[in-house]
Protein backbone atom coordinates (compact mmCIF):
# COMPACT_ATOMS: atom_id res chain seq x y z
CA UNK A 1 0.00 0.00 0.00
CA UNK A 2 1.67 3.13 -1.21
CA UNK A 3 0.68 6.66 0.23
CA UNK A 4 -2.12 7.53 -2.02
CA UNK A 5 -4.68 4.87 -0.58
CA UNK A 6 -5.47 6.45 2.39
CA UNK A 7 -6.89 9.35 0.09
CA UNK A 8 -9.46 7.05 -1.19
CA UNK A 9 -12.86 5.93 -0.40
CA UNK A 10 -14.59 3.34 -1.52
CA UNK A 11 -18.66 3.83 -1.90
CA UNK A 12 -20.61 0.59 -1.23
CA UNK A 13 -24.12 0.02 0.17
CA UNK A 14 -23.90 2.19 3.74
CA UNK A 15 -26.15 5.42 3.65
CA UNK A 16 -23.94 8.18 2.38
CA UNK A 17 -23.93 10.32 5.03
CA UNK A 18 -21.21 7.66 6.56
CA UNK A 19 -19.04 8.19 3.29
CA UNK A 20 -19.06 11.89 3.36
CA UNK A 21 -18.38 11.27 7.16
CA UNK A 22 -14.47 9.49 5.99
CA UNK A 23 -13.83 12.00 3.10
CA UNK A 24 -14.27 14.92 5.15
CA UNK A 25 -11.47 13.62 7.34
CA UNK A 26 -9.06 12.96 4.34
CA UNK A 27 -10.29 16.31 2.33
CA UNK A 28 -9.53 18.20 6.02
CA UNK A 29 -6.15 17.76 4.62
CA UNK A 30 -5.64 16.52 0.96
CA UNK A 31 -7.87 15.61 -2.23
CA UNK A 32 -10.21 12.64 -1.84
CA UNK A 33 -10.95 9.93 -4.27
CA UNK A 34 -14.27 8.66 -4.10
CA UNK A 35 -14.58 5.10 -6.14
CA UNK A 36 -17.10 3.07 -6.75
CA UNK A 37 -18.79 0.31 -8.99
CA UNK A 38 -22.12 -0.65 -10.29
CA UNK A 39 -25.30 0.26 -8.60
CA UNK A 40 -23.07 2.64 -5.71
CA UNK A 41 -22.20 4.95 -8.92
CA UNK A 42 -25.03 6.78 -7.80
CA UNK A 43 -23.87 6.79 -4.38
CA UNK A 44 -20.42 8.09 -5.23
CA UNK A 45 -22.47 11.44 -6.83
CA UNK A 46 -24.62 11.73 -4.16
CA UNK A 47 -21.78 11.52 -1.55
CA UNK A 48 -19.93 13.97 -4.16
CA UNK A 49 -22.53 16.95 -4.54
CA UNK A 50 -23.18 16.82 -0.58
CA UNK A 51 -19.49 17.38 0.03
CA UNK A 52 -19.34 20.15 -2.21
CA UNK A 53 -22.48 21.95 -1.81
CA UNK A 54 -23.27 21.43 2.03
CA UNK A 55 -20.21 20.51 4.13
CA UNK A 56 -17.23 21.61 2.74
CA UNK A 57 -17.94 24.73 0.69
CA UNK A 58 -15.02 25.94 -1.47
CA UNK A 59 -14.20 22.80 -2.42
CA UNK A 60 -14.50 21.69 -6.15
CA UNK A 61 -14.26 18.58 -8.57
CA UNK A 62 -10.69 17.55 -9.60
CA UNK A 63 -10.10 14.27 -11.71
CA UNK A 64 -13.50 12.26 -12.57
CA UNK A 65 -12.91 8.85 -14.48
CA UNK A 66 -15.61 6.23 -15.27
CA UNK A 67 -14.40 3.06 -16.80
CA UNK A 68 -16.24 -0.17 -17.57
CA UNK A 69 -14.83 -3.58 -16.45
CA UNK A 70 -15.07 -7.39 -18.24
CA UNK A 71 -15.88 -9.61 -15.03
CA UNK A 72 -16.44 -13.51 -15.32
CA UNK A 73 -19.43 -14.69 -12.98
CA UNK A 74 -19.15 -18.27 -11.87
CA UNK A 75 -21.23 -19.82 -14.66
CA UNK A 76 -18.72 -19.14 -16.87
CA UNK A 77 -20.53 -15.93 -18.64
CA UNK A 78 -19.16 -12.43 -18.34
CA UNK A 79 -20.76 -9.19 -16.86
CA UNK A 80 -19.73 -5.55 -17.76
CA UNK A 81 -19.69 -3.33 -14.33
CA UNK A 82 -19.16 0.18 -14.99
CA UNK A 83 -17.19 2.30 -12.31
CA UNK A 84 -16.38 5.70 -11.28
CA UNK A 85 -13.92 7.74 -9.73
CA UNK A 86 -14.53 11.13 -8.44
CA UNK A 87 -11.61 13.25 -7.00
CA UNK A 88 -12.57 16.23 -4.58
CA UNK A 89 -9.78 19.15 -4.12
CA UNK A 90 -10.64 20.87 -0.77
CA UNK A 91 -10.82 24.35 -0.61
CA UNK A 92 -7.94 26.50 -1.30
CA UNK A 93 -6.72 28.17 1.79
Amino acid sequence: MGKEDDSKVFIGRKKSMSYVMASMVVLNEKPVRLLARGRSISRAVDVAEILINKFVKGSSYGEILIDTETITNKDGTNSNVSSIEIEIKPPKK
